[in-house]
This record gives C-alpha cells, sequence and structure tokens, in this order.
C-alpha cells in the first residue's frame, strides 16, 4: 500500500504542467551523466560562437574557474590567490619551452610538477586559516609569487612577460595538427580539459568529494564526526591548484605568451566572478560563468572602453538578484 507521503508526492508532481516535468526529467538525466552532457556541448561549441578563439578562451577559463570552484564552491573557503597556480602553470610550461627547449608535452608535465609544489606550500600555510582570514593570506602569498616572477626577468621577462612559445604544429598518432587553425587548437585543448573534467566528476562523486561538502557545510562537525578537515581542506587546495595549473599550461600554448597579469590577483577575480555568475557549488556554473563573462566582456568592449563598468555593474545585479548564479538559479527555480 503507498504511503501517505508517496501519495503526496504523486499529487504534487501531477501538479506540475507537463512541460515541467520535461524539463525537470531532462535535468535529472543531465545530472546522471553530466560529464558526457558536458563534452557533448563543448564539442559543439565552437560552431555556436561568434569565431572560434573566444571559444578557446572560454574553454581555457571555463576549466580555471572549475578548479577554483573545487576549494571555493564545495569546500567553502574564498581564496584570492589562484592566479599562483594559473600563472605558475603557463610560465613553468612557456619557461621550459623556450629557454630549455623542453618539448610541449614534458613542458605541460614539468608545469604541473612545479604548480604542486607551490600549491602544496601555499595550501600548507593557508589552510591554518579560516574565514577572512584566509582570503587574506592566499592574496599575500599569491602576490608574492608574482612580484618572485617578477624579479626574475632573464627567465620570465619581467614586465613584458614571456614570449617566443611556439607551438604552430605537433603530431597526433603521426597525424600533423596545425594549432595556427582555431578550430584545430579548441579541440587540442579540449582533449586536455575533457578528461580533466571527467577526474573533477569522479571526485565529487567520491567519499572524499562527500566530506568536502561536509566541512562546507559544517567544518566543526565534520571533525565531531572524524574526519581529518585540516588534511582534506590541504588536498583539496591541492588538488584546485593543479586544475588551475592545467589551464595556465595550456594557456601558455594558446596565446605564445605568457603576460605577467596572469599571475596578478586581478586573474584570481576573474575566477571568482566566473564561479559567482555560473553558481558556485555547481558542476556546469563555471563554464556557464566563463560563458557570460567573457562573451559580456567582448561584445561591451565593442560598444565602450569602458566596458569594465558596465561589466561590473552587471556583476552587482546578478550578485543581488541572481545570489546562486545563473546555473544554480535555474536549477533551484525547476526543483519547486
Amino acid at each position: 500500500m503507498a504511503t501517505k507521503n508517496s501519495r503526496t508526492e504523486r499529487l504534487a508532481t501531477n501538479d506540475i504542467p507537463i512541460s515541467g516535468r520535461r524539463v525537470a526529467a531532462a535535468l535529472h538525466a543531465v545530472a546522471r551523466h553530466r560529464v558526457l552532457a558536458v563534452l557533448v556541448l563543448l564539442a559543439i561549441f565552437p560552431w555556436l560562437m561568434p569565431y572560434k578563439a573566444l571559444a578557446v578562451d572560454i574553454l581555457l577559463y571555463g576549466l580555471f574557474a572549475m578548479g577554483f570552484n573545487l576549494i571555493f564552491g564545495y569546500t567553502g573557503m574564498l581564496s584570492f590567490g589562484h592566479a599562483a597556480f594559473f600563472g605558475t602553470g603557463a610560465y613553468a610550461t612557456g619557461i621550459a619551452m623556450v629557454h630549455f627547449n623542453v618539448p610541449w608535452f614534458g613542458a605541460m608535465a614539468l608545469g604541473l610538477v612545479i604548480v604542486a609544489a607551490v600549491a602544496a606550500v601555499i595550501g600548507l600555510l593557508a589552510t591554518r586559516t579560516r574565514g577572512i582570514y584566509f582570503a587574506m593570506v592566499t592574496l599575500a602569498l599569491g602576490q608574492l609569487v608574482y612580484y618572485a616572477v617578477y624579479q626574475m626577468t632573464e627567465l620570465s621577462g619581467g614586465e613584458n612577460g614571456l614570449r617566443g612559445i611556439q607551438v604552430s604544429e605537433l603530431s597526433v598518432l603521426g597525424v600533423p595538427v596545425n594549432l595556427l587553425d582555431p578550430v584545430n587548437k579548441y579541440y587540442f585543448m579540449l582533449a586536455f580539459i575533457g578528461p580533466a573534467i571527467w577526474v573533477f566528476s569522479r571526485i565529487l562523486a567520491s567519499p572524499f568529494g562527500a566530506v568536502l561538502e561536509a566541512i562546507r557545510e559544517n567544518e566543526n562537525r565534520a571533525r565531531a564526526c572524524g574526519y581529518n578537515v585540516a588534511q582534506t581542506k590541504w588536498v583539496a587546495f591541492l588538488l584546485s591548484g593543479l586544475f588551475c595549473g592545467v589551464a595556465g599550461s595550456l594557456s601558455a600554448i594558446h596565446l605564445s605568451i605568457v603576460p605577467i597579469e596572469s599571475l596578478h590577483y586581478h586573474t584570481s577575480g576573474l575566477a571568482v566572478m566566473m564561479s559567482l555568475l555560473g553558481g558556485m557549488g555547481t558542476f556546469f556554473g563555471p563554464f556557464i560563468g566563463a560563458f557570460v563573462f567573457l562573451l559580456l566582456e567582448d561584445v561591451i568592449t565593442n560598444i565602450t572602453v569602458h566596458w569594465q563598468l558596465f561589466l561590473g555593474t552587471l556583476f552587482v545585479l546578478f550578485v543581488l538578484f541572481l545570489p546562486k548564479g545563473i546555473w544554480g538559479t535555474l536549477l533551484e527555480r525547476l526543483g519547486r
């Protein structure tokens, strides 16, 4: 015999319009196969953009925001220093290629090792603090990395940035791929970002991901349950830095230069804005936030040089009226 609750749920479902139920069912299907859904969308994404280079930028910054979202949205720790990992990945990859003639794949691997080391050290220091103190410590340590690289003029190029990164053509299984073609470059980037998205999804679906959300909701209760909160936050910080480092390494290959601004706190602010626009603590949110931010930036810069004023105003409106972000608000309203 059906219980009272099940009858109530069935009646409530029957009250939902058919179109609403179909949308809800589609969202549930996407949630069950979220990696596949993202990859299908990203596979056709270049053909939906006004030009392909913008699609590459959105793809890279989407990965950057996704990595940041692991520590911000899922663990509840606001960092203002994640540009250190994005920029370190870009500089380490570029320096290995330009000054030491390391092949691009070896340079990327070396870049990730260096990013892991930087993230491990910064995380070890920053995760000892909480709240606004954590944000300030990450900001200070991130700027420390910025000025350290800035002073390495012979290697980094100083204020002029690192130039001379040349990956115009590469071979994949014996087939030459011309990276000067933006379509080829996009799918080359997607070949790395796709597996990164899968790994990110597996992290969230694992017991470790559940502990991260427990820490976000109530750190003291998570500690009382026997979890090593300090170690978990450090590992989350390290993983977050690695995702951002992958984005930075790919950015160096994409742009053929590494501007010093890639290490500046302004770049960390971009990750914060994209996560908030798309929806912090959501799987799709960072890519949606990167899409909205970069598309609006591209459109507004064609209208006025004061694009930051208009984009800042739009961001404030989003925060006031869509505090859960675009994707988070959509999920909430369709879930009612």
